[in-house]
Parts: structure tokens; sequence; C-alpha cells
């Protein structure tokens, strides 16, 4: 796994052992950047199954001001930190040990806007659709938002969720993407 484009490229990252997660593959991460846009200009994104860090730490690569990378998992979020630490800009990120419905109720008492929300959560235990809707009733989403979510390609998420619309499918294997962004103004 490494940082694929932008000010880290080409940086080995780290990820956790054992079959508990599945990194993003870097064909997959590529892939969705060139899905949302290659690079940002400024912005602040949320990794709310973070792993490894490696899409929010791509993110920033790509342009992103600050990144969040959430997970419940102490030997993520040690991991998490020690590829953070590969970039030589910690201050770009924040790093919560914490479930996701914990940390919606955090980010929301800090006022957090999102700009870019990478959902990926265990195969077996996803809950993207309540997830978005706690974001949106949370007001952590930007004004013109995007959200990628990565599911087993069985997973069927709806065409609408909280104001947003699927713009984008696509499989990889074992892997969905699915793109959702602001419903243009009727």
């Amino acid at each position: 796994m490494r940082v694929i484009s932008g000010e880290y490229r080409g940086r080995r990252l780290k990820s956790l052992e054992g079959a508990n997660t599945r990194p993003t593959t870097d064909k997959v991460k590529e892939s969705i950047f060139n899905m949302i846009g290659p690079y940002f200009d400024g912005g602040i994104c949320l990794d709310l199954f973070a792993g490894s860090g490696g899409l929010a730490i791509e993110a920033v690569s790509r342009g992103m001001d600050q990144a969040v990378c959430v997970d419940r998992s102490y030997p993520a979020i040690k991991v998490i930190k020690e590829n953070i630490a590969l970039t030589k800009a910690p201050e770009k990120f924040v790093t919560l040990k914490m479930d996701a419905k914990t940390a919606i109720n955090e980010l929301q008492r800090k006022e957090y806007q999102f700009d870019v929300v990478f959902l990926d959560p265990p195969y077996a235990r996803q809950e993207i659709i309540a997830e978005i809707g706690a974001m949106a009733d949370a007001q952590l989403l930007a004004p013109d938002p995007i959200i990628v979510c990565e599911t087993a390609k069985e997973v069927d998420l709806p065409d609408k969720i909280a104001g947003l619309t699927a713009t984008r499918r696509q499989n990889y294997g074992i892997t969905a993407i699915t793109i959702y962004r602001k419903e243009a103004d009727a």
C-alpha cells in the first residue's frame, strides 16, 4: 500500500495485520480519486472507518487541508498514527478512537463540516444509510459534499440518501464504490 499521487506520492503505508480489515487496494484508491477529482483545492475530509488511514492520507496528499481519521480499534489507531508520521505533517490530521456513532456526535459538537467523506465500514456491519443520514442531520456535510462508499458488490445502496444522489457506481472484484453528491436544485 502506498500514496499514489500528490505531495506524499510513493510513500509506503503500513497496513493492519490479520483478516479483520481490508485495506483499499491501490487500484481501487486510484479509481476513487479519478472519480471524485484527482486533486483538491483545500477542504476537510472524514475517513469514518479509517483502518490504516490510507484514504485520508491520499486526500491530504492531493490537496485537502485536513483529514479526520476515525476508527474504534486500538491497533488501527496505532497504524494510522504511524502512517500519519510518514507524511511529516501531523498537524493536518486528527485521529479519533471511537465508533462511528460516537464520532458523529463528537464532530457535531466541534462544528466540523466535511467536503469529502469516506465510508468503508466492515462489510458485516454496514449502516451506511443511517450514518449518512446522521451526518446530514448533524450538519457535518459541507454545502457540496462528496460521499464515497466502499461496500461488498452485493450491497445495493439506494439512489438517494438524505438529499444526496448516487452519481457513480463501479465494481472492482468483490468491492463496489458508490459516490454520492448533493442533488441539483430543481
